[in-house]
């Protein structure tokens, strides 16, 4: 396997000579002491290099205007948050490239009759839906780079039976939807669905150690299989055992590791691997936060029709606070792979390989005005043989800046 790993470092800053308020963060809108009402406009300019992800590069600058309000409510007992957003993108390539919007909401509700680690019960829902322009983010969520919608459901009731014994019922829904316009592109990409259900048991014997078995079912649809003999559902099983707690007071995770298996098309390809979940939360400081994700699956393939596709996700993060919070650093390095499993058409495997690299700043000037910058480089390699073309067909790399202010109230 060829992998080529990209570092990209950028020292982002703004100079501002305004001298600015000691304010507190911005509160929003209060209406009683429950809820609050949190509504921000974004103005941003970006120039992005190559905003197609493609060899031949196609550069632009973007203007944005980013309208946002965020809801929470909290009860007695449980909380409600949510949220709506608007994004306009006005583009000054040449050839033109149309505007676009992008436009999303977002729910989340958390309920529990017991404090944390007591016995009780927890209910824990959250919704987002999106629809998004192809430029808006590179790492794109988790559709591939192109104007798309996204929905995302998910839901958790665990009882937790004593401090030792917890059990957990566990689902979610995915739908992923690509806008195959010809008129404007040139090849179809593959929606799909996806309704996972399942459970998790756990046992903690100290604060430390929480032994976690999980297991679930997945079924699956996708888009577009039209002339081939294969049928448009997949399902899948997944088990796997591990651990989730404290390593120390400032250091949480989880670790899990098993077996999947995933049937494509209903049985017409079986495939079986061994796949993990991973996450890692360190407080070094009250101003200094690292985190890492990492997780594997099988799904259907989002670029060619009939095929399936195992996905390793890996990545890595801190977030630094100075001068009592006003100034803020963000970081990460975010690696995945994605290797074809299964082709329906006698066709060698292949891999892609990203790497994207961000880092960005934000300074709060007042509790009204927040100034942000970031810098995004991305690159993407490939192995193996797609068809006769060459193994670069796919191959690019990209970098955006962004440079904005926040209005908040």
């Amino acid at each position: 396997m060829k992998a080529k790993m990209v570092v990209a470092l950028a020292v982002v800053g703004l100079s501002l000579t305004t001298l600015a308020d000691v304010m507190d963060r911005p509160q929003g809108i209060k209406f009683g002491s429950r809820m609050t009402l949190k509504p921000y406009l974004g103005l941003s300019y970006t120039y992005d290099s190559n905003i197609h992800s493609t060899r031949r590069r196609t550069a632009s600058s973007i203007y944005h205007i980013n309208p946002n309000v965020d809801l929470i409510y909290l009860g007695d007992n449980w909380s409600l948050m949510g949220g709506a957003w608007y994004k306009y993108n006005a583009y000054s390539c040449r050839p033109k490239y149309n505007n676009k919007d992008s436009y999303g909401e977002k729910l989340k509700f958390d309920w529990s009759d017991s404090k944390a680690d007591e016995a009780g019960w927890r209910v824990l829902l959250v919704e987002r839906w999106e629809h998004i322009s192809q430029d808006d983010d590179m790492n794109g969520g988790r559709g591939v780079g192109r104007d798309r919608s996204e929905l995302t459901a998910d839901g958790t009731i665990e009882r937790r039976l004593n401090q030792y014994w917890h059990v957990a019922v566990v689902g979610n829904y995915y739908k992923i939807d690509y806008d195959n316009n010809a008129a404007k592109y040139v090849d179809d990409y593959y929606g799909w669905r996806r309704v996972v259900l399942g459970g998790e048991a756990g046992y903690a014997p100290t604060k430390w150690t929480d032994y976690i078995v999980h297991a679930d079912y997945q079924w699956y649809d996708q888009d577009n299989v039209k002339g081939t003999n294969l049928r448009s559902d997949s399902r899948g099983v997944t088990v796997m055992g591990g651990l989730a707690t404290h390593a120390t007071e400032k250091i949480t995770y989880r670790l899990l590791g098993g077996w999947s298996r995933f049937e494509y098309a209903n049985g017409g390809h079986d495939i079986n691997g061994f796949t993990y979940q991973g996450s890692a939360n360190w407080q070094a400081t009250s101003t200094l936060n690292f985190m890492v994700l990492a997780s594997s699956y099988y799904q259907p393939s989002e670029y060619e029709v009939g095929t399936a596709n195992r996905v390793d996700a890996l990545s890595a993060g801190f977030g630094k606070s100075l001068v009592r919070g006003k100034v803020n650093f963000t970081g990460d390095l975010a690696f995945r792979n994605e290797k074809r499993e299964y082709c329906y058409v006698a066709a060698p495997s292949y891999e892609r390989q990203y790497w994207t690299a961000r880092i960005g700043v934000n300074y709060i000037i007042n509790r009204f005005v927040t100034a942000f910058s970031n810098f995004e480089y991305q690159t993407c390699n490939s192995s193996g043989r797609f068809s006769a073309a060459s193994n670069a067909k796919y191959d690019y790399d990209r970098f955006r800046f962004t440079i904005g202010l926040r209005l908040t109230y």
